[in-house]
């Protein structure tokens, strides 16, 4: 059974930072290109980043390419998700999750998600 669980979140200024952190359990972790992808309240989960398996490509939204960085320990079965320079329009529940194929962007596995809210 694939488990993805998330921490990490909490409240933060604007202009603060956050590390998000997931956990991976059964899933071959290094066969899977994972993603962080988040929902802000009455919008539709939208894509933030993603990496390989190898870590060789990532790919990130427009809205946080300079400040949000992923990156990820396939011996610790861990993805992470640093967020800096944080603005109020991050606020959402952040997700993690796993898909076989970073081009196709199969996401089938994901985590219950972890709260960030960015004060103003």
């Amino acid at each position: 059974q694939v488990q993805l669980v998330e921490s990490g979140g909490g409240l933060v200024q604007a202009g603060g930072s956050l590390r998000l952190s997931c956990a991976a359990s059964g899933l071959t972790f290094s066969n899977y290109a994972m993603g962080w992808f988040r929902q802000a309240p009455g919008k539709e989960r939208e894509f933030v980043t993603a990496i390989t398996w190898s870590s060789n490509n990532i790919a990130y939204a427009d809205s946080v390419k300079g400040r949000f960085a992923i990156s990820r320990d396939n011996a610790e079965k861990k993805v992470y998700l640093q967020m800096n320079s944080l603005k109020p329009e991050d606020t959402a529940v952040y997700y993690c999750a796993a898909a076989r194929s970073f081009r196709r962007g199969d996401y089938d596995n994901w985590g219950q998600g972890t709260q960030v809210t960015v004060s103003s």
